[in-house]
């Protein structure tokens, strides 16, 4: 498809007059729990996205926040589910281990240690990106913040494209509680709650959730005891605030994760899992098969598919108004993560493709930041000092006569005719090929191998931002933020030679014989915004803005042979930047909260994951980081709440993206004129909230809605096969409170029509050519009840 600016601009413009259905966020006061809730719609909440407490409709960058009491009401469980009320953001939760979040459509989900994010994921203050130590669970928030565009001066090099800020509940003065028990299908079960007691001076909080389920595909494989994404999940924080003075506050949040959730259903749309078995995504929506390789389980570090995943974290935040005017703020945090996810990625039966993915990391964060607050200026500066230090370790286990006999019949060429890798019937012929090539003399060569990449980051950097209040109409706003990056990547691989075929198993792995190899470099960079508000009434604004992002350049280490030698193999891939331009109009007047806004953003060097391929054009079975060169995004958003009445609200929301890799082939032919990887060109929700009190301290509560999303491709180069076509969901959650909100009974049901719809396809086995399917969540229904004191 020829990509111009016009056709850009007329599907835009189609866009803008559709503009009447987007969606609110929600605010909730610091009332005691048990006491009705009065919410301000979407523009009225107060966010912190500048580094100070504005209304949404005061900050001159496009921004969607959300409640915890909001998200109370939607019935919404994860950030995933949470996406699909915010325009422009998508998050793909594949598993808690390896979260694809999405904003505008640019993806920020590789696991390397040697590979920076796009989108700063912040909780309490603090960056939390790395993607396999991001995953935090969404109970008792005080508010989600989504801000849209490169915001390197407000939260850091990381925010290439975006960022999403979780502020948990603080401890304040009094005593209450809160305990919510549930249950649903796939014997859902939740347990969880907080309890608050503490003065004026010292208050302390302790929140958790602990959840469980069946999985919903059935693993007919006899070597495998849980259910493909069973889930078993739990979340701790305990949090503490001091405040001597009215001048002096210190907030410490200590949270702990934890999973134990069952695999990851990779099914194969090219081998059967049991006679009669569909091919293709059709596949993915049956019973799966998923073997394992118990052989291989001291390689894989277990003999159970799934994940096993720990993160600590702590936070210390202390503000000091030591003057009138100024204001002095540090942020501290530290976080660890340590993740085992044993996974099957040819999707069958067979002990073919056998991986496990161990990452462990840490990292500790810093930052310092004045504040000056006066008639006619706001301004912030300060200083950042973040350092990461992690790895990824893929070991691969097989049996030899099998992964032979199911490569080579891939490829056309089968080692010994007549023999499928797996049969009809979804059993495993291929595993009699050891016997048959030995002659009887073993039945099974048990092979493994492993490869490591490795990556340590510092960053440091200082900025300074500032606000002139030009007029009592207009603000202009100017940042920049000055960083001094320092990047080490390590490569090591242990990779045996087969005993049957005298060679690596995998083409194109070379073993490091014992070495790690590394290289390191060092990178500048100067991040600038320019913000322009003007107030054509208290309640409606008017904002542009241009802003620049930076994905960090990555030092790519990996091996190659020279001869007989093996050497490393360096690549520096350049810095992905990103220049946006946006502007739109905001209101919050009376009963009505909506904003509307276009942006286009310019990318060079823009970076993608691949697979890497050895000289003959053969799989390795790993990902690399390559350029695509230029790409452009073209989109506008809306979001829009109306309150009918005192007790009943409708809502809604819509993003639309004209975005992609430019048709610059002679730089990238394969990846020339693709849509980026999950970036829907259509999204919206929309709904309605009943709040209707009938006296005598009882309530009604309801919000269904409805989400929509257009079809995504799930790899880029683009393939149709490796897509999900538009998807449309229903949810809602409602029931009844009474004694004056302390107890309350509700329902729920999300994808109540029970839509199939794919969650990601392609995968580790379409890097081998056969590409697995991953289902997302059926139906889900259940009821939950609350007590509060």
């Amino acid at each position: 498809m020829l990509r111009t600016f016009s056709s850009r601009a007329s599907k835009l413009a189609l866009a803008a007059t559709l503009a009447a259905a987007p969606q609110t966020a929600f605010a909730q006061d610091n009332a005691a729990e048990g006491e009705p809730q009065e919410q301000a719609s979407g523009n009225q909440i107060i966010v912190t996205a500048q580094k100070i407490e504005q209304r949404a409709v005061d900050v001159p960058i496009t921004i969607s926040a959300v409640s915890g009491e909001r998200i109370r009401e939607l019935g919404v469980t994860d950030l995933d589910e949470l996406s699909n009320y915010i325009p422009g953001l998508n998050i793909q939760e594949q598993s808690a281990n390896n979260p694809g979040i999405v904003i505008r459509g640019i993806t920020s989900d590789s696991g390397s240690a040697q590979q920076g994010p796009r989108v700063t994921l912040y909780y309490n203050g603090v960056d939390i990106s790395r993607s396999r130590g991001s995953y935090q669970a969404i109970y008792d928030l005080e508010r989600v913040e989504v801000i849209k565009g490169p915001q390197a001066t407000l939260f850091g090099t990381a925010s290439a494209v975006g960022a999403i800020s979780l502020v948990s509940a603080r401890p304040r003065e009094g005593f209450s509680g809160e305990i919510t028990g549930g249950y649903g299908n796939f014997d859902q079960t939740l347990l969880g709650g907080h309890i608050n007691a503490g003065s004026d001076v010292l208050a302390g909080r302790i929140a958790f959730e602990w959840r469980t389920r069946e999985g919903y595909v059935e693993n007919l494989s006899p070597n495998q005891d849980k259910e493909l994404y069973a889930q078993d999940q739990l979340g701790l924080r305990a949090s503490l605030r001091y405040t001597p003075t009215t001048d002096f506050t210190l907030d410490v949040i200590a949270t702990y994760d934890q999973q134990r959730n069952g695999g990851t259903p990779f099914i194969s749309g090219t081998f059967p899992a049991f006679a009669g078995a569909p091919g293709g995504a059709a596949n993915a929506f049956r019973d799966a098969n998923l073997g394992g390789n118990p052989a291989g389980a001291a390689a894989l570090l277990d003999d159970q598919l799934g994940l096993n995943r720990e993160v600590y974290d702590l936070n210390i935040t202390a503000e000091y108004q030591f003057a009138d005017e100024w204001t002095f703020t540090t942020v501290n945090g530290y976080r660890e993560f340590d993740s085992v996810e044993v996974f099957d990625a040819d999707g069958s039966a067979a002990p073919f493709l056998e991986f496990t993915e161990f990452a462990k990391g840490w990292q500790i964060s810093h930052e310092g930041r004045f504040s000056y607050a006066g008639d006619s200026l706001r301004a912030s500066a300060g200083w950042n000092v973040f350092v990461e230090d992690g790895f990824q370790n893929v070991p691969f286990a097989t049996e030899e006569g099998t992964y032979l006999q199911c490569l080579t019949s891939l490829f056309g060429a089968p080692l010994i005719p007549g023999i499928p890798c797996v049969g009809p019937d979804g059993s495993v012929p291929a595993a009699a090929v050891t016997g048959l090539l030995t002659g009887g003399a073993l039945q099974a060569i048990p092979y493994t191998s492993v490869f490591e990449n490795q990556g340590r980051n510092e960053a440091y950097s200082v900025f300074a931002d500032a606000t002139w209040l030009a007029t009592d109409s207009l603000e202009l706003t100017a940042g920049v933020r000055f960083l001094q990056e320092y990047r080490r990547s390590g490569f090591r691989a242990d990779v045996p030679n087969s005993q049957i075929s005298g060679a690596p198993l995998i083409p194109g792995q070379v073993d490091t014989n014992g070495q790690t190899f590394f290289a390191d470099d060092s990178f500048q960079a100067v991040l600038p915004r320019f913000n322009v508000l003007y107030r054509i009434t208290d309640d409606v604004n008017v904002f542009a803005t241009v802003s620049k992002g930076r994905r960090s350049p990555v030092v790519q280490v990996a091996a190659r042979r020279t001869g007989a030698q093996v050497v490393p193999n360096v690549t520096d891939i350049a810095e992905e930047v990103v220049w946006n331009y946006e502007g739109g109009i905001k209101l919050a007047t009376g009963s009505v909260s909506g904003s509307l806004g276009v942006y286009y953003q310019v990318y060079d060097d823009f970076q993608v994951s691949v697979a890497q391929l050895d000289d003959q054009g053969n799989p390795t079975g790993a990902f690399i980081t390559a350029s695509a060169g230029s790409a452009k995004n073209l989109g506008v958003e809306g979001e829009l709440a109306v309150d009918l009445t005192d007790w009943f609200q409708v809502f809604g929301n819509f993003g639309y993206i004209d975005g992609g890799i430019d048709e610059d082939g002679a730089f990238s032919p394969a990846f020339s004129g693709a849509r980026f990887r999950l970036q829907p060109e259509w999204q919206a929700s929309g709904g309605f909230t009943v709040d209707y009190e009938f006296g005598n301290g009882m309530r009604f509560f309801l919000t269904p809605s409805v989400t929509h999303r257009s079809r995504i491709f799930f790899e880029v180069p683009n393939n149709p096969l490796i897509s999900q076509g538009a998807v449309t969901l229903v949810n809602a959650r409602g029931g009844l409170s009474f004694g004056d909100g302390r107890y309350e009974i509700a329902g729920f049901i999300r994808n109540a029509t029970g839509e199939d719809y794919l969650l990601d396809a392609g995968n580790t086995g379409g890097a081998f050519g056969i590409p697995t399917f991953i289902p997302a969540e059926p139906r889900f229904y259940g009821v939950q009840a609350t007590a509060r004191f």
